[in-house]
């Protein structure tokens, strides 16, 4: 009797632990709930935007631009060697646009695509696609001509075609420069395109590269890229 009651308690007690230690299934854990959410985490930095440039607003963002990005000189790299660049302050406008494309990146892989022995090499535009879309991102617009400053066509002068020519968005363009090689000065350009910067160092590479042999469009038969402007200083 004492034998069969005790093994009615301990049947008893089994299921009753049974019952208050069910086998609860716990959800799992995902990476976001490890992890604050981007918009709960006021102090993440957001990536910098920059504006579509149009003739409507490159001049303002230009104005505040220059004051902030302070840098003038730059350096062309070429498998010719390199091209150090001192940039004018007082063509403050065409001074800021060319530290603002340096710093964009689309200089890099553009190409010397007009050459033209002792007269001028110009550069900034080439065939790629993908340097095309480039500066269909950056934007449309014109800088104002700014060709009173006293500045002259001398040889290693570094210009830009100005927006009061006629076609101006066929001929000019804030994308694009020159520099002048020709021994004697090019000074019938004067008055018609905005100079703001010289050669300070490799002259004897913008030689080099003037002296290519080009086809009968001035495009030289083998490409001339620049693989990169750097700001010096």
């Amino acid at each position: 009797m004492r034998v069969l009651l005790y093994a009615i308690l301990v049947l008893v007690l089994s299921c009753e632990d049974k019952q208050t230690k069910p086998n609860v299934l716990v959800p799992k854990q995902t990476k976001s709930e490890n992890k604050p959410s981007k918009q709960a985490d006021s102090t993440e930095k957001e990536t910098p935007k920059f504006p579509f440039l149009t003739d409507e607003n490159a001049m303002e963002f230009f104005l505040e631009y220059e004051k902030h990005n302070q840098e003038n000189t730059v350096r062309i790299s070429t498998r010719f060697g390199n091209i150090d660049i001192l940039l004018f302050p007082e063509t403050k406008f065409h001074r800021a646009n060319f530290i603002y494309l340096t710093k964009r990146g689309y200089f890099n892989k553009t190409q010397f695509y007009r050459v033209v022995n002792n007269f001028v090499i110009q550069a900034g535009n080439t065939d790629d696609p993908k340097v095309k879309r480039k500066r269909a991102d950056i934007g449309r617009y014109l800088l104002p001509p700014d060709t009173k400053r006293g500045f002259k066509h001398h040889r290693g002068v570094v210009s830009m075609p100005s927006s009061d020519i006629e076609n101006a968005y066929k001929l000019a363009s804030p994308f694009e420069f020159f520099i002048v090689q020709k021994q004697d000065g090019a000074y019938h350009l004067d008055g018609n395109y905005t100079i703001f910067g010289k050669v300070i160092a490799g002259m004897d590479v913008v030689d080099q590269i003037a002296a290519q042999e080009t086809d009968r469009g001035e495009w030289p038969l083998r490409n001339i890229y620049i693989k990169d402007v750097t700001i010096l200083n």
